[in-house]
């Protein structure tokens, strides 16, 4: 049986997930569970790099992220699920990359400064967040993933770990497996308000908010400003709403149908809005349910992420100790 080509992807424990996280990239990782061998983790260093002034809800997103992970598909009997921190290979794999690898080359990340730009009420001037694309380096290089799902605009974060793949095994032999991009659908989501999908703008809809809470906030959501009357025809593309009936509506008819409408000013905001809600709705039951009972039981979501994390390291240990080898640390 011939054995399934190897993916790692992560995430950042940074808050409760919402309905970008599931279109952005859980979506793309359930099914790869069929094809792939994954590795998926919590990536709670990478959450210090520019919140390490405040850990204490570090661990508690990253068990609530858990459970949104198994409520939506992955699955701990088929994937690798695992927490970044439980695994300290990933540390080791950094510090001997961070031997080889130019300063500048991290100076010149274009999501570097413009994260600095945007989070400006940090300071961001530290190691651990020029560091940042190094860590993530080693994250897929410790498992020998061929592949890193992503969408296109992420491909060239992906080429500077290929780089810096080549550049290690350039001074120490084919030591670690350069990773190749896996594009993936990924659709692109405004937030409720129109603005970049954000927690810090509360403009989401989290993966856990129960029902009313769902048709409270897209009541509210952005739409044509120009439509002040349901008889006034409006613009479809580029609307927020139509562009969630898109990701999450699964009866097609009716969206063409109220798009139909929409166009020629023969419905209102409030008839698409509520549909929308109720398609949102459908869709979050069965994951809301799942949810529940996982949260319930915190217990047993740790023994799942340090069961995940106990198998992973299985596989990081081999890399290092490859690696090791390369480097000539033995004593």
């Amino acid at each position: 049986m011939t054995a399934k080509p190897r993916a790692v992807s992560g995430m950042r424990p940074t808050g409760k997930l919402h309905l970008g996280h599931l279109v952005g990239a859980l979506r793309n990782w359930v099914p790869l569970q069929d094809t792939h061998e994954c590795f998926y983790f919590v990536a709670d260093w990478h959450a210090l790099t520019s919140d390490y002034s405040n850990t204490a809800p570090l661990t508690g997103y990253a068990l609530d992220n858990l459970a949104d992970w198994i409520s939506v598909g992955l699955d701990p009997d088929r994937s690798t699920i695992f927490i970044q921190s439980l695994v300290p290979e990933h540390a080791e794999l950094f510090l001997l990359l961070s031997m080889v690898v130019p300063i500048p080359w991290l100076e010149r990340v274009p999501t570097y400064k413009e994260q600095q730009e945007q989070m400006s009420d940090k300071d961001l001037s530290t190691l651990g967040f020029l560091g940042y694309p190094l860590l993530q380096t080693a994250d897929v290089a410790l498992y020998d993933a061929r592949f890193v799902p992503v969408g296109e605009d992420q491909v060239a974060h992906l080429e500077l770990s290929r780089e810096v793949v080549r550049r290690f095994n350039q001074f120490y032999g084919e030591v670690l497996v350069e990773p190749q991009p896996l594009l993936t659908p990924v659709p692109r989501l405004p937030g409720l308000d129109n603005r970049k999908m954000s927690k810090s703008y509360k403009n989401t809809i989290e993966l856990g908010d129960d029902l009313k809470t769902v048709q409270k906030k897209v009541r509210m959501m952005y739409t044509d400003p120009k439509r002040t009357r349901a008889d006034i025809p409006g613009t479809v593309e580029g609307n927020p709403v139509f562009m969630y009936h898109d990701a999450f509506n699964l009866d097609a008819a009716e969206v063409d149908d109220l798009k139909a409408r929409y166009r020629s000013g023969t419905v209102g905001d409030v008839e698409v809005k509520n549909k929308l809600a109720s398609a949102i709705n459908l869709m979050l039951e069965p994951i809301r349910e799942k949810r529940q009972k996982l949260i319930a039981k915190p217990g047993q979501l740790t023994e799942i992420a340090v069961e995940g994390s106990r198998k992973a390291r299985q596989v990081a240990q081999e890399t290092i100790e490859r690696v090791r080898d390369a480097v000539r640390l033995r004593y």
